[in-house]
């Protein structure tokens, strides 16, 4: 029998993170995450609220939100509907744990290799986003999302703490584009 030795390669080609350092700024491609998308399915909104509280440990936000409880994160994404993080290293099947956890109350679809994250983090931090998107982000909270655009790109923007912390969820196969914005803003940012 054939052994395979195959690794899982971040987007960009490499087995390890990129991370680029400016001056009061960190971007940082971060790979510890698991996703999946979770839509309420007809009918079953009472039941999945109370199955969502006992899973994540919050209550499912509503639009412009995201909550985060001792292991997972939900974002609010459109109406009945959450991309819900986790880490990777201990939920890679993030989407079977939680269409066991969430029976038919949910439909969840496994959204890891569709998207990358990068951690945007330092004092310049809203001098980026004011070059890239339309979001006032100087007035985004901890626990805020916003989808917007970027370089042509559907985003999702998580404020992880405010003016200096957020994360942006970008297309995998858009991976370089969206990296090249978000450094060329930091490096037109100095």
């Amino acid at each position: 029998m054939v052994e395979h030795r195959l690794k899982p390669l971040l987007p960009f080609g490499a087995a390890t993170p990129r991370v680029d350092r400016f001056d009061g700024l960190t971007i940082a491609e971060n790979a510890d995450m698991a996703l999946a998308s979770l839509a309420g399915r007809r009918g079953r909104a009472d039941d999945l609220d109370r199955a969502c509280r006992d899973l994540f440990g919050v209550t499912m936000p509503g639009p412009g939100r995201s909550a985060s409880g001792q292991t997972f994160t939900v974002i609010w994404t459109g109406p009945e509907q959450w991309f819900v993080e986790a880490p990777f290293a201990t939920h890679e099947d993030i989407a079977r744990i939680l269409k066991d956890k969430l029976q038919d109350a949910a439909s969840v679809t496994e959204q890891t290799d569709g998207w990358v994250r990068f951690d945007v983090t330092g004092a310049r931090a809203c001098d980026v986003f004011e070059r890239l998107c339309a979001l006032n982000v100087r007035q985004m909270q901890a626990g805020d999302a916003s989808r917007t655009l970027i370089e042509h790109l559907g985003c999702l923007v998580i404020c992880r703490g405010q003016s200096q912390q957020f994360s942006v969820l970008g297309p995998r196969s858009a991976a370089r584009s969206l990296h090249h914005a978000l450094t060329t803003a930091a490096m037109s940012a100095i």
